[in-house]
């Protein structure tokens, strides 16, 4: 266990302690006997988590500590991070459910596709859609998180979030287009190759025929 793979485990304990410091009201926190309100404290929670995001990958490359764990565990985290900050939105009546619902049935259907392209051996790589929609998620939940308290900054927070979905819909798309042409590529030219084993053990099976008929018709005329 690296130190980037225990960033990515910290980002998925984080994922907990946001959903309560948002939805429960009698969780709170003092600092020097100043009370921490719970919308700061959330605030403070993705904020930090979404840091671990951006520096285990850094490092992993950084320091050549790639692994197979770490690979499947990132997008995991985040998709949980995510999620979880969207429902907790939800549910103190923040964001919009349909936002929500849209944005996180866009990760698992991206993930799906990702999954079916790698069981046919082929690699769906991150798009600049697709991160300048993370960019984008980060900055919308932060500023909805900050508006649950400070009113003002609602209106402002929405409009992030709508370039979210904007964002969203349009990589899906993109990952969509990518999937489709990579894999209905690969499955066409792995049926090419085999219906040519088809056609050889075909062949094959009729020279043996031939051969038999062959060996059996000079036989009678012995």
């Amino acid at each position: 266990m690296n130190f980037p793979n225990l960033l990515t485990l910290l980002r998925i304990f984080f994922v907990p302690l946001l959903v309560v410091a948002l939805v429960q009201d009698d969780f709170g926190l003092r600092v020097m006997d100043w009370p921490i309100a719970n919308e700061h404290l959330a605030l403070a929670i993705f904020l930090m988590a979404a840091f671990t995001d951006l520096m285990d990958g850094y490092l992993a490359r950084r320091w050549k500590q790639v692994t197979t764990v770490g690979t499947l565990l990132d997008p995991i985290a985040d998709k949980m991070l995510i999620s979880a900050a969207l429902i907790s939105l939800v549910q103190v009546r923040a964001v919009p459910g349909w936002i929500a619902i849209l944005i996180i049935g866009r990760e698992f259907a991206v993930t799906g596709l990702r999954g079916i392209a790698a069981a046919e051996g082929y690699t769906i790589k991150a798009s600049d859609l697709g991160k300048t929609k993370m960019v984008f998620q980060v900055i919308a939940i932060s500023l909805m998180l900050v508006s649950i308290r400070h009113k003002e900054w609602a209106e402002w927070a929405m409009w992030w979030m709508y370039g979210v979905v904007i964002f969203g819909v349009a990589s899906a798309i993109q990952y969509f287009f990518k999937f489709w042409n990579g894999v209905d590529e690969r499955t066409k030219l792995r049926r090419r190759r085999e219906l040519l084993a088809m056609a050889k053990r075909e062949q094959r099976h009729k020279r043996a025929a031939l051969m038999a008929e062959k060996v059996g018709s000079s036989a009678v005329h012995r």
